[in-house]
């Protein structure tokens, strides 16, 4: 299996309404594409800056090729959505994991 893991970190101030636009708008939409089997959000505990919260979505693919279908087809857009809604007060970075 293969996980996409997105790490956001946030200002404080758009953490209520980030998470619940997340769960309710932005991962719906990315279940929707098809490429991916699951999707679990997670509270990262640990960082420096008290002024910031992070959070990681982990989604998982079948396959590499539908995780790339993913990023070539879907992600472009998705990730405008994200950056029109929130701009400067978020930051992702992403990661592309396998598990053995």
């Amino acid at each position: 299996m293969i996980i996409y893991n997105v790490t956001v970190g946030l200002d404080q101030s758009i953490e209520k309404e980030w998470l619940v636009w997340m769960k309710t708008v932005h991962i719906p939409n990315v279940m929707r594409t098809g490429k991916f089997v699951s999707q679990r959000v997670l509270k990262v505990l640990t960082h420096d800056d008290p002024a910031s919260v992070s959070y990681a979505i982990q989604y998982t693919a079948s396959t590499i090729e539908l995780l790339q279908q993913y990023l070539d087809l879907h992600a472009p857009a998705l990730r405008q959505e994200v950056q029109d809604k929130f701009g400067d007060k978020q930051i992702a970075y992403r990661t592309i994991l396998e598990e053995k």
